[in-house]
């Protein structure tokens, strides 16, 4: 039961940073702390563009977890829209806006943590998607 519950998560983890890059977040980063953190598995971060772009990023993941039958057990900082959190237990969204991302350097402060690859979209010049990693 635990591998399935680690399975779900990190699939969850990289949804999260496709609907992110979908909507036009920068410096996604997902992060694995798996026997590093006692409190999640997985840290999802990316930076917003403005504070209305990082509350529909944040809806959106919502959307997607519910989709997905899981809850969010919590949620900060979604009025003032710097540094919204989203928690769902195993992961743990960040949507920062540029100054605080650089403030509070997750990344730094997790930097043992393993990167996970995640497949990014670019739009071409024709106007047409391809996939990145």
């Amino acid at each position: 039961m635990a591998k399935k519950r680690q399975t779900q998560a990190r699939a969850f983890a990289l949804a999260v940073a496709k609907v992110a890059d979908e909507r036009h977040c920068s410096d996604i980063v997902v992060l694995d702390l798996q026997g590093i953190s006692p409190a999640t598995d997985y840290f999802v971060i990316a930076t917003g563009t403005s504070d209305r772009q990082m509350r529909t990023v944040a809806d959106e993941i919502s959307g997607a977890a519910r989709d997905r039958e899981l809850m969010r057990f919590g949620r900060a900082g979604y009025e003032q829209g710097r540094w919204i959190l989203l928690d769902f237990i195993d992961v743990v969204v960040h949507i920062f806006d540029s100054e605080y991302r650089n403030y509070y350097d997750l990344e730094l402060l997790w930097g043992d943590a393993k990167r996970l690859p995640i497949r990014r979209q670019k739009v071409a010049a024709e106007g047409t998607e391809k996939s990145e990693t």
